[in-house]
């Protein structure tokens, strides 16, 4: 896929999307921290639910480490892997407390320290709380790189450095949001709603189910 079409799909996701950002809902940066440590292998909706229930109680580091293991999983039991991730969000917790003054760090190192918070999540945080260009790749964005064209590689790490490279600097900070938000909504799985989709003209893999 060349140049020109990279900024026709971008440009036409941009006039649908103008401010995409994402569905997790969360008010702090530590807040948005800790609901995408619980989305792993789960969804924003079943997050979103747990979280209207744990953060009017507890949504600081200081306040969920009190709580400890035992106080949060209550909270998160409808959440896949509940006891592991309740584990890591309280070990993030007093690392955040005793290293980083009780603050989310800004850096792809210090965040990827912590307990439960991997190359995604680091990735979803830069961009997401703190404005960087960063390309957190999930299944979504996977998908969607590697059926349009726009970024294939075989791993997420390969796809999320060929985005990086190839997606043109005024589209980068957004980049993330438009292709999870189409992938999860028009460019789905197992059937992709090619007919409501406003990138196929420059879709790799329409052209090719085309005669």
């Amino acid at each position: 896929m060349n140049r020109n079409k990279r900024i026709a799909i971008y440009g036409t996701l941009r006039k649908r999307m103008p401010a995409p950002t994402t569905e997790l809902e969360y008010g702090t940066p530590f807040e948005l921290l800790v609901a995408v440590i619980l989305s792993a292998q789960a969804t924003d909706v079943s997050v979103n639910k747990a979280t209207d229930r744990l953060y009017p109680v507890a949504n600081t580091p200081q306040a969920i480490y009190d709580l400890g293991v035992d106080g949060l999983k209550p909270y998160i039991r409808t959440i896949g892997l509940f006891n592991s991730k309740a584990a890591n969000i309280v070990r993030t917790c007093r690392i955040l407390l005793d290293e980083h003054g009780g603050e989310v760090p800004r850096t792809r190192q210090e965040l990827e320290a912590l307990p439960g918070v991997g190359r995604k999540t680091a990735n979803v945080v830069l961009n997401t709380a703190f404005g960087e260009p960063t390309i957190a790749v999930d299944t979504h964005i996977f998908r969607v790189s590697n059926r349009t064209g726009l970024a294939p590689g075989k791993t997420p790490l390969e796809v999320e450095k060929r985005l990086v490279r190839l997606t043109p600097e005024e589209f980068r900070k957004d980049a993330h949001h438009w292709l999870i938000l189409h992938g999860r909504y028009v460019c789905k799985a197992r059937k992709p709603l090619c007919g409501e989709c406003p990138i196929v003209e420059w879709c790799e893999y329409r052209q090719k189910e085309l005669p």
